[in-house]
């Protein structure tokens, strides 16, 4: 048998008194430790990055970020921005949340995270440049397509991607195509109409009209590694640095 442990917090109450408050005991509860990983990640940063570039963190501490780029990234674990465009620390403004969404402009005091992060990078850094980088493989829209269950009773997700109905309205029904194509196209829609919201902040037009902000959208192939990024002129998304990547991986072992 193993001990029983009593965990116990006590919190002073509005008339003097202390209320105690016990969680139900557990025979089997075990601690769960900070990750392993992340400790041997940290000192491979100690003696790596912060090494080199200690100069760089003291002058961020002094003077503070002005980072003239923002990132709306997905939170896929396997699509950090930072890697893909291999930033140092202070160069990228980055926000993530499933399928890279914003919501239209809707000032109606409610929480909203993405728009203070955009009002935040527009209005106080300044930024001249938003990305919204979606990718290849997109948990979020596949979801979408296939109508998944909601995870909880509160279905976030499930409410959340329906910020994505406008573009699939315009990809229109699957129809005979593939699956893949089908759900390249919607992420590739999806990561447009984005840019259509931002277009709905009024401080964000603003920026753009007066040409001191530009909008972008960018495609990353997870299984690839070839980033695209869409042509204004003819709305395709275009691989950049091709050539670069047809050296490197001639024949690609992925």
């Amino acid at each position: 048998m193993h001990p029983v442990r009593h965990s116990t917090l006590r919190v002073a109450n509005d008339k003097g008194g202390v209320i105690v408050w016990a969680p139900a005991a557990s025979t089997d509860r075990q601690v769960m430790r900070f990750p392993e990983q992340l400790i041997d990640g940290y000192r491979a940063f100690l003696v790596g990055r912060l090494r080199h570039e200690q100069d760089r963190y003291l002058g961020l501490a002094e003077i503070g970020q002005s980072p003239q780029i923002m990132v709306i990234g997905c939170c896929d674990s396997r699509v950090s921005p930072e890697v893909i465009f291999d930033a140092r620390p202070g160069e990228l403004f980055v926000v993530r949340n499933i399928c890279n969404l914003v919501q239209p402009y809707t000032p109606d005091g409610a929480q909203r995270a993405v728009s203070a992060a955009l009002e935040f990078a527009v209005q106080a850094l300044r930024v001249k440049h938003i990305v919204v980088l979606g990718h290849a493989q997109c948990g979020g829209i596949r979801a979408y397509v296939e109508e998944a269950a909601p995870l909880s009773p509160g279905d976030f997700i499930g409410h959340w991607m329906g910020l994505i109905a406008p573009a699939a309205a315009e990809v229109g029904p699957r129809g005979d195509r593939a699956l893949g194509q089908y759900l390249t196209q919607l992420e590739q829609t999806s990561i447009v109409k984005t840019l259509d919201n931002l277009m709905t902040f009024p401080w964000i037009t603003d920026q753009v009209s007066r040409g001191h902000l530009a909008l972008h959208a960018a495609y990353f192939g997870v299984a690839t590694g070839q980033l695209s990024v869409r042509d204004p002129a003819t709305g395709q998304f275009v691989q950049v640095a091709a050539d670069d990547h047809k050296r490197l991986f001639a024949q690609p072992s992925f």
